[in-house]
């Protein structure tokens, strides 16, 4: 008999997604004959769609609070897709909602929505790492064995780049809201600077929103090379691996790059906690000031040594 389909709700940030990767993997292990469906956000829908641990990708429609229609058809959608168990690994009350869409009859619901059948009951869940606190969600939900992020699914071809032969990785970006998470361009101009000292060509990766700061940089570092707009998940998991190392802010990226392997240091202020959100790999140092403009170079080179 055909396995009931499985659906996971991940809707992002991007950070969140790679460090639900093991739990991706835990679930398709787990479940080896069931279709798996995943609900998420317009931007991870095509590079997750090429993951090994899916068979669908359904984009959320996110529908605001006044939007019957909008909310209409969401429940239309989830309870058509015939889904035996659902894992929400986003636990926020917005997917907790879309549990009380599918009543009065809702397949097992591994998460935190009230009356859900596999709760986490874990009290001390929001004091946990992401890793740990998902990892103790699929043991209540009777799946054991929960493997670290993994990206070696995630590849691309980068013979449309031209790279020098050594290079590290800067990424100073960072959510435009949230500047206090951002060390300054002038401080990574004089980390840049170092490295090209150290024969290493400092590569700046950014989108668009983030052009004013790696134009910053670019100006007071001779040398450096501009990625901006240039790179997508797959060409960043892939320059990962080919870079020395790699420094930059609690932004998404970094978990990519981190996660991919490359030697990372993330640079984190008390506007978030490592012990909850830092990246994993498999050489990630964290170095951690109050405000990060108290930050020195001098300790950002300390932390690649």
């Amino acid at each position: 008999m055909r396995a009931a389909p499985i659906l996971v709700i991940k809707l992002g940030a991007l950070g969140d997604i790679v460090l639900a990767t093991g739990p991706f993997a835990a679930i398709r292990a787990h479940h080896p004959g069931a279709p798996i469906t995943l609900l998420t956000t317009k931007p991870y829908a095509a590079w997750l769609g090429s993951a090994p641990y899916f068979d669908d990708v359904w984009i959320d429609p996110r529908p605001s609070a006044l939007d019957v229609s909008g909310w209409l058809r969401l429940r239309r959608q989830l309870r058509g897709g015939g889904f035996g168990r659902v894992y929400d690994l986003q636990t926020s009350g917005r997917s907790s909602r879309y549990f009380w869409l599918m009543r009065p009859t809702p397949p097992d619901w591994s998460g935190i929505a009230p009356g859900c059948s596999l709760p986490d009951a874990d009290p001390n869940r929001n004091h946990l790492h992401t890793v740990e606190r998902q990892a103790g969600q699929l043991r209540a939900a009777g799946i054991a064995e929960v493997p670290p992020p993994n990206l070696d699914w995630c590849d691309a071809d980068l013979s449309g780049f031209t790279l020098p032969a050594r290079f590290a990785l800067l990424v100073p970006g960072g959510s435009a809201h949230r500047p206090e998470k951002r060390w300054p361009a002038l401080a990574y101009a004089a980390l840049a600077r170092r490295l090209l000292e150290r024969g290493l060509t400092p590569l700046l990766i950014g989108t668009g929103a983030e052009a004013r700061v790696l134009t910053e940089i670019e100006a007071q570092a001779p040398g450096v090379v501009s990625l901006l707009g240039q790179t997508d998940f797959p060409s960043l998991c892939a320059l990962a691996r080919r870079a020395e190392l790699a420094v930059g802010n609690d932004t998404g990226p970094m978990h990519l790059i981190a996660t991919a392997g490359c030697r990372s240091v993330v640079l984190f202020s008390s506007a978030s906690d490592p012990a909850l959100t830092a990246p994993r790999g498999r050489a990630v140092t964290i170095l951690r000031e109050a405000r990060l403009e108290d930050l020195s170079v001098d300790q950002a080179i300390e932390g690649l040594c």
